[in-house]
């Protein structure tokens, strides 16, 4: 018996196919296709054939996202999550002492999807709780474009947690929050010591162009750019903060041990390591 694949292009000439066991949800919203299916790496969520998580890897991935900017920030009592459907990143701001966390999503059929299929994340009775603005935790389904221009909040952590930046689909309205506006207007946001991150795109040298723009824009808007680049996942992080001090991953580390709880997927030495950008990434296009 045949299986169904979804086939994902990673690059150009290039795509990966992924074996779907049986499928838990499928659904095509006013935004797009929405899949969580059984893979090879457990209960997997895609967005139109892109994967966004999968279960075996989701907490390497969404601790790498938030927990290097929640260290670097100077206080982590109020954030702002933009995209990221799941749920686990306003969960981790929770565990690490967030009061208020405000996620902005613009699918409410994907997010809700998440909550009532995915094993991790959102449980339905917490999403219901956090739609109702009941908790720590409130959801505002609408255009994270729309949101931060209006905001009157501050915010100790900005996390932007979207599919990837689509240069070759210039009218993707997902492209907006990749802008270098939209990051100033991020950064407007944020209270004295704060930091905004961002998924930033893949490190791999075939496959770095969105990775190199968003280093070009977040060194456009930000006086220090942190990255993480995870080593046990396929992608990398920019952490920005308005004002620098001279060793910001010795502020992380040494804020780590009051974090409140032990991250699973990172450590003091992870944090070292990864902020060290690839070696093609740390010279000018075309130098020697």
């Amino acid at each position: 018996m045949a299986h169904r694949e979804v086939v994902e292009v990673i690059g150009a000439g290039l795509t990966r196919h992924w074996r779907v066991d049986a499928v838990r949800f499928e659904a095509r919203t006013p935004y797009q296709h929405v899949l969580i299916a059984d893979t090879a790496h457990g209960v997997t969520l895609f967005c139109d054939d892109e994967r966004q998580s999968a279960e075996a890897t989701q907490l390497v991935y969404h601790e790498a996202l938030y927990l290097p900017a929640a260290l670097l920030a100077a206080r982590r009592d109020r954030v702002l999550v933009i995209g990221s459907s799941e749920g686990v990143v306003s969960q981790l701001a929770v565990a690490a002492g967030a009061r208020v966390v405000d996620h902005v999503d613009i699918d409410p059929d994907c997010v809700r999807a998440c909550a009532e299929h995915l094993p991790y994340g959102y449980s339905p009775a917490e999403l219901a709780a956090a739609e109702r603005h009941e908790g720590p935790v409130r959801v505002h389904y609408g255009d994270g474009l729309a949101f931060v221009e209006r905001a009157a909040d501050r915010y100790d952590v900005v996390v932007v947690d979207l599919p990837d930046e689509r240069p070759d689909e210039p009218d993707a309205q997902l492209n907006r929050l990749y802008s270098e506006a939209f990051l100033r207007r991020c950064a407007d946001l944020l209270t004295d010591g704060g930091v905004v991150v961002s998924q930033a795109g893949s490190p791999a040298l075939w496959r770095n162009a969105t990775f190199r723009a968003a280093l070009d824009r977040f060194g456009e808007v930000f006086a220090q750019v942190v990255p993480y680049v995870s080593d046990e996942h396929e992608w990398a992080f920019l952490c920005g903060r308005r004002a620098g001090g001279p060793d910001p991953v010795g502020e992380a580390v040494g804020r780590l041990g009051a974090l409140g709880f032990t991250p699973a997927t990172l450590d003091a030495e992870a944090l070292r390591s990864r902020s060290v950008l690839p070696f093609s990434l740390r010279r000018p296009a075309g130098g020697c």
